[in-house]
């Protein structure tokens, strides 16, 4: 079973938040990011610790500073390392009172309270993160003034921003989304009930087992064809890696197919997607080509960094040929086993694991699947997949 959507699940807590509590949400996300959010989002606690749940820092910081909460957020050593500067800038221009109590533009920083709008419409770069982006679209709203966002520069993850904007539209808000400004009025909120849709990030471990086995036949449930979520383009990234998906009695089915000897892709609107792309080329001898790559700088862990030194294991690469392209080198012969680092990271556990189709694989750190995919394990063992601990 995939878990459900741990974005939309946590955009779902904010504005039900915002909205007074009263809607009833379901197939909430199990994801201990998603947790976190359920628990903080209404705690009465002055310390709010988001460990290393980066959509739950950035949409917490905006909801307590914009309902007036005097809060301290804290975080991981990695999220101390995460910027933030750019979406509190925004919330200090909106009125917002907030002091850093380390690093300057890093968590940990004290949210003192609002202290009323100084402005409705304020200019923040596209290219950084889509996080700050929809948590002020979130807040906005409930803003006397509403809010005028003029996004600066390339837009990255725009589905995210789509996301959000369709839950806002769901739960009574009308927002005016064009390519580069988003305009909310300020309107009232109305609960009501919402259903969490399944997690295509998640699916997409899953069409890599299907790329990546001799044989497969997999059957994937709860996924929408059409999808707030901007993972949903593995569905199509993946004919060029030889899966075939087809939605059949609200199933979503995998089968092999041929695949490209090239692959060329821009993940600016999936960046999640690139580990794992990157290990099925490795593997099945395709040459790539990608852009949109720069926002995992800031993510987890470096996952360029970590990509790199993990592949090399296998005999590929990832080489960066400019600061907005790259090349996928494939491997030329696997080892015979191989031990992975997540650098606490659970998207480089996942994308690795279905090596194991190929190779013996030890994963270093497994336990770091559990802020997005709890069950990963459990389910590849139920398709057949042996474990040693």
């Amino acid at each position: 079973m995939l878990p459900a959507s741990k974005s939309i699940s946590n955009r779902a807590l904010i504005i039900n938040a915002l909205a007074g509590g009263q809607s009833e949400l379901h197939n909430l996300s199990d994801a201990n990011d998603t947790q976190l959010m359920l628990r903080l989002v209404r705690s009465g606690d002055n310390t709010i610790d988001a460990e290393d749940a980066g959509t739950t820092m950035r949409f917490l910081t905006a909801y307590f500073c914009i309902t007036n909460q005097n809060k301290i957020l804290t975080g991981s050593h990695r999220m101390k390392e995460r910027p933030i500067g750019i979406l509190v800038d925004a919330l200090r221009s909106l009125g917002g009172e907030i002091e850093y109590l380390e690093k300057e533009g890093y968590p940990s920083h004290h949210i003192k309270g609002f202290g009323g709008q100084k402005a409705d419409r304020i200019s923040i770069r596209g290219d950084v993160s889509s996080q700050y982006i929809s948590a002020l679209m979130m807040v906005a709203p409930v803003l006397p003034k509403g809010l005028i966002l003029a996004l600066q520069g390339k837009v990255g993850s725009r589905p995210y921003i789509d996301m959000t904007a369709s839950l806002l539209k769901h739960f009574g808000v009308t927002t005016n989304v064009q390519a580069n400004e988003i305009a909310i009025p300020n309107q009232t909120f109305k609960p009501a009930p919402f259903t969490v849709e399944s997690d295509w990030s998640a699916a997409s471990y899953w069409f890599a087992f299907a790329a990546l086995a001799d044989k497969a036949e997999i059957t994937l449930p709860k996924l929408l064809n059409q999808s707030f979520q901007g993972d949903s383009a593995i569905l199509k990234l993946m004919v060029e890696l030889g899966v075939e998906g087809r939605f059949e009695n609200g199933l979503l089915r995998l089968s092999k197919k041929k695949n490209a000897q090239e692959l060329h892709w821009d993940f600016t609107d999936c960046p999640d997607l690139a580990q794992t792309v990157a290990v099925v080329c490795a593997v099945k001898n395709v040459n790539g080509f990608f852009t949109g790559l720069e926002s995992l700088r800031i993510k987890e862990t470096d996952r360029i960094a970590a990509l790199q030194n993990e592949l090399r294991k296998i005999g590929a690469d990832l080489i960066e040929d400019d600061p907005e392209h790259w090349r996928l080198i494939p491997s030329t012969s696997l080892p015979k086993s191989a031990t992975f680092l997540t650098y606490k990271d659970h998207r480089m556990a996942m994308a690795f694991a279905p090596l194991a189709t190929q190779m013996d694989v030890e994963i270093q750190d497994p336990a770091v699947v559990r802020k997005s995919y709890p069950n990963f394990w459990n389910d590849m063992n139920a398709v057949g997949f042996a474990f040693q601990s």
